[in-house]
């Protein structure tokens, strides 16, 4: 398992693929913008010029696209994934994307011979970064086994969560804790501003306290420094909502906060902000 193959080296996929040049892996890289990979280059991974060619080359093979429908067509699609991994390799998918497309690729590539499992993360940029992700993982144990090594690499929290589609599933409980907190950390941060207080030092005071979150203390100082720079990018973080509420409608569930999150950061794309970070919410109430 020394040939890993890597597609999508966007804001988080380029720091993963670097970690694991460093520890000393062959890293085989395509992104659609090849001018984006650059660095990765100059790091010693090697361009390959289309996905089912990468496919061809490699033991492990990596993805972190941007949605379901990309996901689906790399892997079953005509000359995918599926038709060009050999036999024995294994597909990790860590995108977030649909439980039901986790499974469904998982069926099709065990009846191959061949691995797969879903395992988006969290973390953002700076996670990737620092190769502290949370990785949460779908699939058969004995392939999480094999390929558990790369993982701990990328992250400092890598769990096996159940079968194919329970990685995916997991990260929707991630994403709709995040979307609740957002609106309260960004609202806070409002009731500081109006309140005439200094919002440094009410963080200082906060965010060891009860009111502590991962994006009180990592998002809500790039709002403060007017940084909106995706860390995440609002429009991935609709499409993720957007699957999250799919599942719990299926599911019976009603999940009002949910709703209403998707709603803001819909109307926030809608004003052409989809680009940027999903701690731009500010700009909702300013």
């Amino acid at each position: 398992m020394k040939k890993i193959g890597f597609v999508g080296t966007g804001v988080m996929g380029s720091s993963m693929a670097s970690h694991l040049l460093e520890a000393g892996y062959d890293v085989f890289i395509y992104t659609r913008t090849k001018s984006k990979a650059e660095e990765l280059l100059t790091k010693g991974a090697k361009w390959i010029d289309t996905p089912q060619a990468l496919a061809k080359k490699v033991d492990v093979l990596i993805s972190m696209v941007g949605y379901p429908k990309d996901v689906e067509e790399l892997y079953l699609g005509q000359n995918g994934f599926l038709e060009n991994l050999s036999a024995g390799a294994v597909a990790i998918d860590m995108t977030t994307s649909s439980p039901v497309l986790a499974k469904k690729i998982a069926e099709a590539f065990r009846e191959k011979g061949i691995g797969a499992l879903d395992a988006p993360v969290s973390g953002g940029d700076i996670g990737a970064k620092n190769g502290t992700l949370a990785i949460m993982v779908g699939g058969a144990e004995d392939v999480f086994l094999k390929v558990k090594p790369i993982f701990e690499i990328l992250g400092s929290s890598v769990i096996l969560q159940g079968d194919a589609g329970a990685g995916q599933h997991t990260k929707m409980v991630n994403q709709i804790a995040i979307a609740s907190n957002m609106i309260g950390v960004t609202e806070a941060i409002i009731y500081t501003e109006a309140a005439g207080l200094n919002p440094a030092r009410v963080l200082e005071s906060i965010s060891g306290g009860a009111a502590g979150s991962w994006s009180l203390s990592n998002l809500i100082p790039r709002v403060l420094q007017d940084d909106f720079s995706p860390g995440f990018f609002i429009k991935h973080f609709i499409k993720d909502m957007g699957i999250a509420l799919s599942e719990a409608k299926q599911m019976g569930l009603e999940l009002p906060g949910l709703s209403l999150a998707e709603k803001m950061y819909q109307t926030l794309a809608d004003q052409g902000l989809s680009e940027e970070g999903t701690q731009a919410l500010i700009k909702y109430y300013r």
